[in-house]
């Protein structure tokens, strides 16, 4: 009798299994209705950078898309500015960010080494145009799976106080 339900029981699981259905369903974010259109990302010809995810790839040239078009930083870190800069991010920024280890956004520890201060503002300043239109921001969009940047409203002297922060963690 045992013998005959544990068969019964294999053969229903069989059945079950096999008729899981060949469909695959697209997932969708739950930000696709916000932006209009997924980025197009250009390949890049070196292999090199195309192994080297966006977050981690090293970009010192550009400066991104805002009012930040050039600032001059210290070589000396503004502890009071990373005060009011680490304040800034527990308020507006730890529900996308963790600072040692990807979460909904990138870590933030070594962006300073990683982005040009004017791009990594530029990007606090003003993500949705950053997200349209700079190669990089668009990279990292489809690597953090479609979830924008919010724009938080952050003043210059914020985003500035929140660069000086960043310096700090390594």
């Amino acid at each position: 009798m045992n013998k005959i339900i544990k068969t019964g029981f294999l053969i229903a699981c069989g059945f079950l299994i096999s008729c899981g259905g060949g469909e695959k369903k697209e997932k969708k974010s739950v930000y696709d209705n916000q932006v209009a259109e997924k980025p197009k990302v250009e390949k890049t010809t070196e292999k090199k950078e195309e192994m080297v995810p966006p977050s981690k790839r090293v970009d010192l040239s550009t400066k991104g898309v805002g009012p930040i078009k050039s600032i001059e930083i210290a070589e000396a870190i503004d502890q009071k500015l990373v005060t009011e800069g680490e304040a800034i991010f527990k308020q507006n920024c730890t529900a996308c960010h963790k600072t040692d280890k990807k979460f909904i956004g990138p870590a933030l520890a070594g962006v300073t080494k990683r982005r040009t201060p004017e791009w990594v503002m530029n990007m606090i300043l003003n993500p949705q145009e950053m997200l349209m239109k700079d190669p990089l921001a668009k990279e990292l969009l489809v690597e953090h799976n479609g979830s924008p940047m919010a724009n938080q409203s952050l003043t210059e002297d914020q985003a500035r106080a929140l660069y000086e922060y960043f310096r700090t963690l390594m």
